[in-house]
């Protein structure tokens, strides 16, 4: 993928490092898809309401798209309507999940803080660059 456009944009000086993201997002994938597997084997035996997947199904739509919207159609407003919904979802997923297994909530617990810094930067990004 070619960032040209992304590294010309104005950014806060704390702003991580490329290789930084890709570090922490190997990790958090992992997380994701752990979790993910295990509450669809869950839902497949009938162990848990498939309504509970929910939130954890938007979750990953809504983070899959990211990428496409922020680097393909250069949008940092639309993405950064995109991010709070990632972490919108992040929440619920937690919530939900909370009641029926804590260690699967809290498992999100470091999604949860790298997206929260995600989006502080995407809002940064998008107010540095307003007028572009």
């Amino acid at each position: 993928m070619n960032n040209e456009w992304y590294h010309k944009l104005n950014k806060p000086s704390w702003s991580p490092a490329d290789y930084v993201f890709g570090q922490v997002w190997s990790v958090l994938y992992v997380i994701i898809f752990i979790v993910n597997i295990y509450i669809s084997v869950l839902i497949i035996e009938g162990d848990l309401n498939w309504l509970v997947g929910i939130p954890f199904w938007l979750n990953l739509f809504f983070n899959i798209i990211y990428t496409p919207i922020q680097f393909g159609l250069k949008n940092n407003l639309l993405a950064l309507a995109d991010i709070l919904l990632v972490l919108a979802t992040i929440f619920w997923s937690m919530l939900v999940m909370w009641p029926i297994n804590n260690f699967i909530a809290l498992s999100y617990s470091p999604y949860l803080l790298w997206v929260s810094i995600a989006t502080v930067l995407q809002v940064s990004i998008t107010w540095l660059n307003r007028k572009k």
